[in-house]
């Protein structure tokens, strides 16, 4: 046999062999067990408490530099943080949190809970090939997956589910939200959202709901929030936020899904450190310099989540 032929035949075994590597590489990942998402505990799942301290700290750091603020100024950048460092109160803060902005493929992760909620109710089959795509559209973030997905669910059964009363990550009435209305791809037909005309939209504040509701369990239900939280941890890409975070967190487990396309840059991510370095992290900005932008914006959280978890200790003692 030729060596052609040798590999010709070693490729045709790996295309084979792929969806079950993905699937087995997936479902042994080991979510942490001290996340609220693996307790299952209903009273484990308290609203969000928007925390003046944690809003005064994340705008104090956002104001000690010019550019960001002239962003935030601009709307030309949102952010947001969730304390997880006391899982049974958490806390939140945003700049420009209700404002949409293009985002992406951030919002592919509307894309996975469409998925995984046709999985559930029965109406998308779930096969190796169906599961293979889910975890190359969130970890590689792959336009050609999440298109194959968008078109086994549809639009409508996405804008759908993001409408939910379970979840209201998409507003009509309000500020709008997640919004998928285009198909990663070059053709196809596109419907943008109601309220500003973009097909791939996303607020701050809904993305950080839609993290603490999938880090508590609350997305369709347990079982299916952690096949979704295995799908989305280590991810493949490690830049923007993860950049930083393989730095200065080493040891954290992330739940992330970004996105970039030229000067939109977006990520979004739980990060779930030891101790008290425990938060979830959204950001939106449309600059040049987004993915800079993003890469600083970690040690931003860090310090803030650190520092609030210092004046607790003094508080206490």
């Amino acid at each position: 046999m030729t060596l052609k032929k040798k590999l010709a035949n070693l490729l045709t075994v790996l295309t084979l062999l792929f969806p079950l590597i993905i699937s087995a590489q997936v479902h042994t990942v080991e979510v942490p067990k001290d996340m609220p998402a693996r307790k299952a505990v209903l009273s484990m799942n308290p609203d969000l408490a928007f925390s003046l301290d944690l809003s005064f700290m994340l705008s104090t750091e956002i104001n000690k530099r010019d550019s960001w603020r002239k962003l935030v100024n601009n709307k030309k950048m949102a952010v947001g943080l969730i304390d997880l460092s006391d899982p049974s109160n958490p806390e939140y803060a945003s700049l420009n949190g209700n404002h949409m902005m293009y985002a992406a493929s951030l919002p592919k992760i509307a894309v996975l809970l469409a998925a995984m909620d046709a999985i559930e109710e029965g109406t998308l089959k779930d096969t190796e090939e169906v599961r293979k795509d889910m975890w190359l559209m969130i970890s590689k973030s792959n336009n050609a997956a999440t298109t194959r997905t968008i078109d086994r669910v549809g639009f409508g059964k996405i804008a759908s589910v993001m409408e939910d009363p379970r979840y209201k990550f998409y507003d009509r009435e309000g500020n709008g939200g997640l919004w998928v209305g285009k198909r990663y791809a070059a053709g196809g037909k596109r419907v943008p959202d109601p309220l500003k005309g973009i097909s791939h939209a996303a607020t701050v504040d809904q993305v950080l709901r839609f993290y603490k509701k999938l880090a508590y369990g609350e997305l369709i239900n347990p079982d299916r929030s952690l096949e979704m939280l295995r799908i989305m941890m280590n991810p493949s890409l490690h830049h923007k936020f993860v950049n930083t975070l393989d730095r200065v967190n080493p040891d954290a487990k992330v739940f992330r899904k970004s996105g970039s396309w030229k000067v939109y840059h977006a990520d979004s991510a739980i990060v779930w450190g030891e101790d008290d370095r425990k938060y979830i992290l959204v950001a939106l900005i449309e600059d040049p310099n987004g993915g800079a932008i993003c890469r600083e914006l970690v040690n931003v959280a860090e310090k803030i989540i650190l520092e609030k978890a210092d004046q607790l200790a003094m508080a206490k003692s």
